[in-house]
């Protein structure tokens, strides 16, 4: 009988480790990766054959080649994002994405972006909820799924745009002036990029790394701390290594404008040579240390997006604060609903 049991356990144990476990493995992976419905919206004022410079203040081309551009830097968004969403992905090549962005519609418009004059704005402001019900938003966000719109437009200086704007029932947590009123909102939370196709694929990423920015702001509490205590913070202080000056007075993994060896605001082909430890990024501040100037991502403010993303704490990221484990923070950016229904911080209960 002891034989038996022996071996019925035995047995078992080569079942679980080479059966069940790579099942269990791959159910995590699964888990860890975040799908996000966008739908895109493009606003193409025509006169005759080519976009109306009259209107857009600085684009002129053809609608077909407008069309071309938008597609095509719709492409680079997607791949740039989802590249950024690899933890560790700049030497961990078999890192996984813990972002996919499927595209579940496409609108298009040959008129002008809906405006409305709005205090304290030199020009016409974009009006969100006008395009939200020319949409038909409400259905995309609540029967089919949307949680992200990506709206290509223009500014030229004949409009003014939010580079984010989020709505839905834990509030307004973007890069814009917070408005309750400019978005509709549904029973689940979604956030609208506006693009200007006059511009290039790097400036419509940086809309979503300020969306990142702010997002994680908010997560870890920035919006109720006196600014003299932000360096004091675990996103801002200690991983993006900032203070109330924005600037980086200890180089960590720095922000948007700032790359760890910045000296100025989109300060990313800076030769300087500084010591920092954001490969090795730690909460507590021991991670190694080397020498990096801004050959790491080629002066280019692209490559330093999707380079600082891959920075940002994954699935199994290791890492702990305080005798806490980081959660994944990309969940805050791929399902904020649930991130808030859970209560979730920057770091594990």
């Amino acid at each position: 009988m002891k034989t038996r049991l022996r071996i019925t356990l035995e047995t078992w144990a080569a079942v679980f480790v080479c059966l069940i476990l790579p099942i269990l493995h791959a159910v995590t992976a699964r888990a860890a990766e975040m799908t996000v419905p966008v739908l895109l919206v493009h606003y193409f004022p025509t006169n005759g054959t080519n976009i109306d410079r009259g209107v857009t203040g600085d684009w002129g081309a053809s609608l077909e080649s407008t069309r071309a551009k938008t597609a095509r830097q719709t492409r680079e968004v997607i791949a740039a994002l989802e590249d950024g969403s690899r933890y560790l992905g700049f030497r961990r090549p078999e890192a996984k994405p813990c972002l996919r962005y499927v595209v579940a519609g496409s609108l298009e418009f040959l008129r002008p972006l809906p405006t409305f004059p709005k205090r304290g704005h030199r020009v016409p402001m974009t009006d969100y909820r006008q395009i939200a019900r020319e949409i038909g938003l409400e259905d995309w966000v609540k029967n089919r799924g949307v949680r992200q719109v990506w709206l290509w437009g223009y500014h030229g200086g004949k409009v003014d745009l939010w580079e984010s704007n989020m709505a839905g029932p834990y509030g307004d947590v973007s890069n814009s002036d917070r408005d309750p009123d400019d978005l509709p909102v549904f029973s689940h939370t979604y956030t609208v990029y506006h693009y200007n196709y006059q511009r290039g694929t790097s400036e419509a990423v940086e809309d979503h790394i300020h969306q990142i920015e702010a997002v994680l702001n908010h997560v870890d509490g920035r919006d109720r701390t006196p600014p003299d205590r932000w360096s004091e913070l675990l996103f801002w202080g200690r991983f993006v290594g900032s203070d109330r000056s924005h600037k980086i007075v200890r180089p960590g993994c720095g922000w948007a404008h700032y790359p760890p060896n910045a000296e100025r605001d989109y300060d990313w082909a800076n030769p300087r040579a500084v010591l920092t430890d954001m490969d090795d990024w730690k909460p507590d501040g021991t991670g190694v240390k080397a020498l990096m100037d801004s050959s790491r991502w080629g002066g280019n403010s692209l490559r330093w997006f999707v380079y600082w993303m891959q920075h940002l704490p994954g699935p199994d990221n290791g890492l702990t604060w305080q005798g806490r484990s980081l959660n994944n923070w990309w969940i805050f950016i791929g399902d904020y609903d649930r991130a808030r229904q859970q209560g979730l911080t920057l770091v594990a209960p």
